[in-house]
């Protein structure tokens, strides 16, 4: 049995266009649900077997449900890479994590949500139009993608899900790359340059959302709401002014 049979055995190996936006996504996803499980609100004294996995679960799910939805093989389910490069992300955050303050770890969370948000959008709504669906399913589809790895996280630790608490425009930003990605395909775009495109304006928006502190709008509080008072989270932007410059605290 020569070697090429072998690795067929683990499933399909091969890497195209959108299988590699799949995998950036997934990746980058892994790599942030380490550095999640790792955050005060969601640190449940895992073990480093359970972040591990707790990653992998943020870095595949999206795509895993993204999937079942258009009544597909999960890709991740068909190709090893999915599970390596999640793997050896989540390893990567974890001695970043290990190795770097609270407010680092925040700040490079922050950014490589933006960072990650984008891809699984692309890659979501290409599928869906890739299936001949309608414009708002093609949307919707590629908001789960970059979305429900989050939820599962969340759920996982026994926290409110980021998309229904108010935040810096998280599920906003999924919205928004979905529909610029379907615009710009029916502009004609190829993949790479639609996806670039996408990826620039949607990491752009994200990250001024956070470093400006822009939320999501919610409902007007109640009096008693109002009562309630919350600790103002930093904006990104103070959170990495802070961890430089602890003096001026």
């Amino acid at each position: 049995m020569d070697l090429n049979t072998i690795f067929t055995y683990f499933g399909t190996w091969t890497i195209g266009s959108l299988t590699a936006i799949d995998l950036i996504a997934a990746t980058t996803n892994a790599f942030n649900g380490a550095l999640l499980a790792r955050r005060a609100d969601h640190y449940r004294h895992w073990t480093v077997i359970g972040i591990i996995l707790i990653a992998i679960i943020g870095g595949i799910g999206g795509g895993v449900a993204r999937d079942v939805l258009l009544n597909d093989i999960p890709a991740a389910l068909t190709n090893p890479w999915y599970l390596i490069l999640c793997t050896l992300a989540s390893i990567l955050a974890l001695m970043i994590s290990f190795r770097s303050g609270q407010k680092f770890r925040e700040g490079l969370f922050q950014f490589m949500t933006a960072f990650s948000l984008p891809w699984y959008a692309v890659v979501g709504a290409q599928k869906a139009l890739d299936a001949n669906l309608p414009v708002i399913a093609v949307v919707l589809i590629g908001i789960v993608g970059p979305t429900a790895g989050r939820y599962f996280i969340d759920i996982t630790s026994g926290v409110p899900p980021k998309h229904f608490v108010k935040g810096e425009w998280f599920v906003g930003t999924a919205v928004l790359a979905s529909i610029l990605y379907v615009f710009l395909y029916w502009l004609g775009l190829s993949l790479w340059p639609a996806t670039l495109i996408t990826f620039a304006i949607a990491f752009s928006f994200r990250l001024l959302a956070q470093f400006r502190g822009w939320e999501e709008p919610e409902p007007r509080d109640t009096p008693e709401e109002m009562l309630a008072d919350e600790k103002p989270r930093l904006k990104l932007g103070e959170a990495i002014q802070e961890e430089l410059h602890p003096e001026e605290k």
